[in-house]
């Protein structure tokens, strides 16, 4: 989940003129990130074996 000081940071970082979807899309990146990096901290993460079956089954 953001922060208001994550959300205020990003705005701070825009420039002067932007689109909602510009805005939107790096909170996106922002909050995927975040979560990321609590699953990886959880040690929800996959081995490098168990990335290569997933992907075989969506290149399918």
């Amino acid at each position: 989940m953001l922060t208001r000081t994550q959300v205020f940071d990003t705005l701070e970082r825009m420039p002067e003129q932007f689109s909602i979807d510009q805005l939107f899309d790096k909170l996106l990146f922002i909050n995927k990130v975040e979560i990321g990096l609590a699953q990886s901290e959880n040690g929800q993460v996959n081995t490098k074996e168990q990335a290569k079956q997933k992907l075989s089954k969506w290149l399918k």
